[in-house]
């Protein structure tokens, strides 16, 4: 027989359950600028400015796939989408690969000052991008990088290898002992114990860190404009310059901008397996 629940627990039942409804609905309400910014995407200027987005559940005859392809005639934005995949996926790729083999010698291998250098590189988590652009920027224009995406891949590097390490040099920490020396007693060295045996059970913590420096890069706007010029800017930056110099052109802008947002959004759900696995590993350890 089912034990009487109290008055206290029936009402904190309730209460917690209309919370959550609450928040699936203001999440629904989140999902109102995408969906219009989608659908503006697919109207034509002059239905934009005569009424508003919602008007396509009405007129789904509106639809078009015209801004589309005047987006694929714009040398400037295809330019910049192509110029932000240049960026993004080696930033990203640079940040896991070094980031991986620091966290690992942080965690498993001693050499002179171990804790010290780590604690410098805790340190540079709270060091502000806006602190390191003017003298980042000074170094890059002496040695002939300043403009170039080699540049903005550089800096994104710079600055997301310190939360990188700390990450992952935790992560590792917690891979049991006994395990790396039964893989050192089969004669295995640090290279192929890093790469047999901590990147399979770091996995999940790596590609946190993949997404979470994939999602970084590929919105940044701040760095990408100073960093970058004309011809190495990405798409944050190319559709800022559209709004500046031509804001009734909105036939570009709004696929642009639906593009540039849709791409990190698919990466996201494409390995949020991973990246939830990745999140609650440290809350289960």
């Amino acid at each position: 027989m089912k034990a009487k629940q109290s008055l206290g627990s029936r009402l904190a039942e309730a209460v917690s359950g209309g919370v959550l409804r609450v928040f699936l609905v203001v999440g629904l309400f989140w999902l109102v600028p995408t969906i219009g910014l989608l659908l503006s995407s697919l109207r034509a200027p002059e239905d934009i400015a005569a009424s508003g987005w919602w008007k396509v559940f009405t007129e789904p005859s509106q639809i078009t796939f015209d801004s589309y392809a005047k987006l694929l005639e714009n040398e400037d934005i295809t330019g910049s989408l192509l110029n932000t995949v240049w960026i993004t996926v080696p930033a990203t790729l640079l940040v896991v690969i070094i980031g991986s083999l620091a966290g690992y010698a942080f965690a498993w291998m001693e050499f002179p000052g171990r804790d010290w250098w780590f604690l410098g590189v805790v340190g540079l988590l709270v060091v502000p991008v806006q602190v390191a652009l003017i003298p980042i920027a000074e170094l890059f224009g002496n040695i002939g990088i300043f403009g170039s995406v080699i540049g903005v891949v550089l800096f994104h590097v710079g600055f997301g290898l310190p939360f990188a390490v700390f990450l992952l040099r935790n992560f590792f920490a917690e891979i049991p002992r006994e395990l790396l020396e039964a893989a050192r007693l089969d004669g295995a060295g640090e290279l192929r114990l890093f790469f047999r045996v901590v990147m399979p059970l770091g996995a999940p913590a790596i590609a946190a860190l993949g997404i979470f420096q994939f999602l970084w890069v590929w919105n940044d706007l701040l760095v990408a404009l100073i960093f970058s010029d004309s011809g190495s800017q990405p798409i944050t930056v190319a559709l800022q310059t559209q709004v500046r110099q031509f804001g009734n052109n909105i036939d570009v802008l709004a696929p642009g901008a639906f593009i540039s947002m849709v791409v990190p959004l698919a990466v996201f759900f494409a390995f949020q397996r991973q990246f939830v696995s990745g999140v609650m590993a440290g809350a289960v350890k």
